[in-house]
């Protein structure tokens, strides 16, 4: 079929495709894939205001992804872990950055692929982005390799673990610091057991606290690098909505409601991210970050396989 549409088809089939994107069978990868997709055929028919969307509706979407914090649950579950859960989270971080310098990588690139690395794949390169100023291309490269890593993890992890006679605890630590999303780490802790499952979750949604105060360090170090200053708000309305989901119990009502929205929200913003990347921004970025995500991952899962194995959980 050959792209002759007019401009204004075009603008229809580009709408409804991102409409599409937020459906409940419509996955992140599959949003983000299906906008690369858009952009190598029909192009960019809106213009710049997918640009804009996309700012606004990252920043609204990881603050309604707030309202599925329980504090004090995540809290609780986090503060036997604490120490590890910082250790691990400064470790990817350092080495990744080690790794960024000797490809000679991108420095908005890597620390994408760092953040998500380190503490819950798409979530913490959505809320870290805006605050790099990071536009698509560099959204796109470092979310594609995120989820890439992510589908490769869910299977072969739970074949790992059962390879080294982890126990469902050990498994369940294991995932929640070496999978990147959330999603991925459920699916695979799912495969392996309901106390492994129950252990991945409550670490990886107090990992994911973390989010908060990597956001406002790289708020800070980017600002020291560029002279420019770009203050997360958006992290706070994040932050305001974990409390009012512990704290005010008329608010549980319609948490569900506001998570659903928000992950269909971050699912179109995967779309429009997508869009704005061709085959030629591809080329031109090369197989530097990719290469960087994979080693930082394997060194991470070793990392904390032997971590785990070394110890008793």
């Amino acid at each position: 079929m050959a792209w002759t549409l007019s401009g204004n088809w075009k603008q229809g089939l580009f709408l409804t495709l991102m409409a599409l994107c937020a459906l409940p069978f419509m996955s992140p990868p599959m949003a983000l894939v299906l906008g690369i997709a858009v952009a190598c055929s029909l192009g960019q028919p809106l213009g710049s205001r997918p640009a804009l969307w996309t700012k606004q509706l990252l920043q609204y979407s990881v603050i309604g992804l707030g309202f599925g914090m329980n504090l004090q649950e995540v809290l609780k579950a986090g503060a036997s872990g604490i120490l590890v859960t910082l250790l691990t989270i400064l470790g990817t971080l350092g080495v990744g950055w080690s790794i960024g310098r000797a490809l000679k990588q991108d420095s908005v690139v890597s620390h994408l692929i760092n953040t998500g690395t380190a503490i819950c794949g798409g979530s913490a390169i959505a809320a870290v982005g805006p605050v790099l100023g990071a536009d698509s291309r560099a959204m796109s490269v470092a979310l594609g390799t995120v989820f890439v890593l992510n589908s490769l993890a869910l299977l072969i992890f739970p074949v790992i673990g059962h390879q080294f006679h982890l126990s469902e605890p050990q498994f369940g630590l294991w995932a929640a610091i070496a999978i990147h999303d959330t999603s991925s780490v459920v699916g695979a802790a799912a495969k392996y057991g309901n106390q492994a499952l129950q252990i991945a979750t409550t670490v990886k949604l107090a990992r994911a606290l973390w989010i908060v105060p990597l956001t406002l360090a790289t708020a800070w170090l980017f600002k020291r690098q560029s002279g420019t200053t770009r203050f997360p708000t958006f992290i706070l309305g994040f932050l305001l909505a974990s409390v009012l989901q512990t704290y005010l119990p008329p608010v549980h009502a319609i948490a569900p409601a506001v998570v659903a929205l928000a992950k269909a929200g971050l699912k179109v913003t995967l779309f429009l991210i997508g869009t704005g990347l061709s085959l030629e921004t591809l080329r031109a970025v090369g197989i530097k970050p990719f290469a960087q995500g994979v080693v930082l991952w394997v060194l991470v899962s070793v990392a904390s396989l032997w971590l785990v194995m070394s110890f008793s959980f």
